[in-house]
């Protein structure tokens, strides 16, 4: 098939439609908040302090998804200058989360740029935390921060309103699965400090992100597909090909393995797949191929079955093109 370079117009037109799908996915179960340490002495009766268990803060997927999101806000804020380097230092004062909100959401909040005392920062805080509450609450997120935890230094807490963003307004980067933490609950109780251990959940799966989508927010669901629609065109046009229906167009597996080949630069040999498939098994053959091809180049092997892709379960189709949409976005 001849190869077809998009113009600069319809560049523009496929770039202005990606980015209108990070505001498209509200997901994942985050940590409640942290209020103070279980160490001080003026705990009152019945009162709670939780705190991150040691081994937690040094787990290798915790200190990734940290790493993740440090990568992430320093890309989303590259033109203001801003280089945010430890997560707990950076953003406890809410300069960090006014500018990256305002970069995400377009909306310009009414608060002073910089603030010394703690009273100034806690009221940014509030200002910032209240538009955030704002904006993922009518969508079905729980609200696990708060000013004081934030601005205490609450590691979990700022992981998990960063994880919140990052997912809501669809952000170009694949978050770690399954990151989890323990935390520490000491709770006074007639006069004796009592331990106990639970686990907090920042981040469960990819898969997870089209179950909220579609059950809490299905006004969402067009931006969507929008949005993918236009990423996987920006590949298949330089075959002269074009897609307007997600679920039908996907099911026979064809396009899935062509997007394959443009996405990692090879050419797919034509004995490996059907190109015209006529029966149910040639179609799931096809869709088994190049979920192949993706674990190929690198990622996990998609959750959905190559059965449900071809019985046209928008769901499973959905999920394994935000996949191909979060490791290639920004391939060319």
């Amino acid at each position: 098939m001849a190869g077809l370079l998009c113009g600069t117009k319809r560049k523009k037109q496929v770039s202005d439609l990606l980015e209108e799908g990070k505001h498209a996915i509200n997901t994942t179960q985050l940590a409640p908040s942290m209020e103070g340490t279980p160490e001080d002495p003026q705990l009152e009766e019945n009162a709670e302090r939780s705190l991150l268990d040691p081994s937690s803060r040094d787990d290798p997927k915790f200190k990734e998804l940290q790493k993740r999101l440090i990568d992430w806000v320093n890309s989303e804020l590259e033109e203001e200058r801003i280089v945010v380097k430890n997560l707990e230092e950076d953003v406890y004062d809410g300069q960090v989360l006014q500018k990256l909100f305002e970069k995400l959401s377009g909306w310009r909040l009414n608060v002073a740029e910089v603030t010394q005392s703690e009273a100034g920062q806690k009221q940014k805080l509030q200002m910032v935390l209240g538009a955030v509450n704002q904006l993922l609450q009518p969508h079905g997120w729980d609200i696990d921060w708060s000013v004081d935890s934030i601005h205490s230094k609450n590691l979990v807490a700022i992981v998990s309103l960063l994880v919140g963003l990052a997912m809501h307004f669809l952000a170009p980067i694949r978050l770690p699965e399954h990151v989890s933490v323990q935390m520490v609950l000491v709770k006074k109780t007639e006069g004796i400090m009592r331990t106990s251990y639970v686990t907090k959940t920042l981040t469960t799966t990819t898969e997870d992100a089209f179950d909220t989508l579609l059950d809490h927010a299905p006004d969402k669901l067009n931006v969507v597909r929008t949005s993918l629609i236009a990423f996987v065109n920006k590949h298949l046009n330089k075959l002269n090909l074009e897609v307007t229906e997600l679920e039908s167009q996907f099911a026979d597996g064809v396009y899935l393995v062509l997007l394959m080949g443009l996405l990692e630069g090879y050419f797919v040999p034509l004995y490996n797949f059907f190109l015209t498939p006529e029966s149910f098994e040639q179609k799931v053959h096809n869709v088994a191929f190049a979920f192949e091809l993706m674990q190929d180049g690198g990622l996990n092997k998609p959750k959905a079955r190559p059965e449900d892709v071809v019985n046209l379960n928008l769901k499973s189709t959905l999920r394994v093109l935000y996949n191909l949409f979060t490791k290639y976005k920004d391939a060319e």
